[in-house]
């Protein structure tokens, strides 16, 4: 690899499967990303299960994203690891999203997410009953297309080059 001079094309530092693996089981969070009636994009941060190749997240029905996903089923989920071991990593997905009501699957992902976010814990036994409310559903995202970035990956490609930069006199 050449020399690197600036960040025009960072597409060469893609995520390698291992990290992104990482990246999607350290997260807490990430961005949930839907298109309003008017056609506007909007997310906000959410707790998520990665299982089965799919995330799972939950929210209250009467929330307006429910509405628009059973409109128009097309999202976007963001994962950032800064601030988990993934560190500086990222992966963003576009897929399909599903609203289930189902209370088997309510019951798994309530256990799922409280034991991710609060691991074996009296908390996490309450965490799930206070999730286990009577309007909450579940959404399940099947992922169709991704973007992957491993900032760690390009820190170390071009680390060299920065400090050269930085020090030249001018």
């Amino acid at each position: 690899m050449s020399e690197a001079k600036d960040y025009e094309d960072v597409t060469i530092y893609g995520l390698d499967d291992d990290n992104e693996q990482l990246l999607l089981e350290v997260a807490p969070e990430c961005t949930f990303m839907w298109s309003t009636q008017a056609g506007w994009p909007i997310g906000v941060i959410m707790n998520f299960v990665w299982h089965d190749g799919k995330f799972w997240l939950t929210a209250a029905d009467q929330r307006k994203r429910i509405s628009a996903v059973r409109r128009d089923p097309r999202v976007s989920v963001c994962i950032n690891g800064f601030g988990t071991k993934a560190g500086t990593r990222t992966v963003t997905y576009a897929g399909m999203c599903t609203v289930h009501d189902d209370i088997d699957l309510k019951r798994w992902f309530y256990k799922a997410l409280a034991t991710k976010l609060m691991g074996d814990t009296p908390q996490a036994k309450g965490f799930e009953a206070f999730l286990d409310s009577p309007h909450r559903i579940v959404l399940e995202v099947v992922p169709e297309r991704r973007i992957g970035f491993d900032g760690h990956k390009m820190m170390g490609a071009t680390m060299e080059s920065l400090i050269k930069i930085g020090t030249e006199e001018k």
